[in-house]
């Protein structure tokens, strides 16, 4: 009896504890699917001509437009909010979406704002035309519309196999809710929302990698 009780403790209680507060403010164990099976993005250009997948990455993604300067705000509220949590994993990445022709904001970005904040491994930036960015944008399947700037405030979550993920259903007070994408000029919505719901991703991911029995080290 004493042996089933230990054995609860050491190895039923964490769980059960992980599940709660990864949980958080989501009454979710799994992010239900927004968009299932999004386009991929690794015939656009990059900043170093390296390709960049979104497949088998947990993505960040974002659209920051024609103006890069004017939401430098935000890149520093998801970098020190998320980016800087998560950094370390083998599987994440951070993808920004941009027009061509902002290649020269995004390098001064790089060099002198982001570069006093540490590194920006796993933090990807590709180029494209007008056309090509609305054309994905509109395949994501959002409510939420690209300003004429080809910018939004918003980021989302994609999972490993190009599902984009969010929040579909009832809260935990039984009120309808859907999100599907993080504002970044707020700092509470980083916090609360998006952390939670990065919290259950990686808890998926984790799970996934112990049934596989492929674990690692970064995660």
């Amino acid at each position: 009896m004493k042996k089933n009780i230990v054995l609860f403790i050491l190895f039923v209680l964490p769980i059960v504890a992980y599940l709660f507060f990864a949980s958080g403010v989501n009454s979710f164990i799994s992010l239900p699917t927004i968009t299932k099976n999004i386009p991929e993005v690794n015939t656009w250009k990059t900043l170093d001509n390296k390709p960049v997948a979104l497949t088998n990455k947990i993505t960040i993604l974002g659209f920051i437009g024609n103006d890069v300067m004017k939401h430098k705000g935000n890149f520093f509220n998801l970098y020190e909010i998320i980016y800087d949590k998560y950094k370390d994993f083998k599987d994440f990445q951070v993808v920004m979406v941009m027009p061509d022709g902002t290649q020269s904001q995004v390098e001064e970005l790089l060099k002198i704002d982001i570069k006093k904040l540490g590194t920006h491994k796993g933090w990807n930036f590709v180029f494209a035309s007008p056309n090509e960015i609305t054309t994905f944008y509109d395949k994501l399947q959002l409510v939420g519309k690209l300003d004429n700037t080809l910018a939004t405030p918003n980021v989302f979550i994609i999972d490993k196999k190009r599902n984009l993920r969010g929040r579909k259903g009832e809260d935990q007070k039984g009120t309808p809710e859907y999100k599907e994408g993080y504002n970044t000029i707020f700092v509470s919505e980083l916090y609360n929302k998006m952390m939670d719901d990065m919290k259950i991703i990686i808890y998926e991911y984790r799970a996934a990698l112990k049934k596989n029995h492929n674990a690692t080290k970064e995660l």
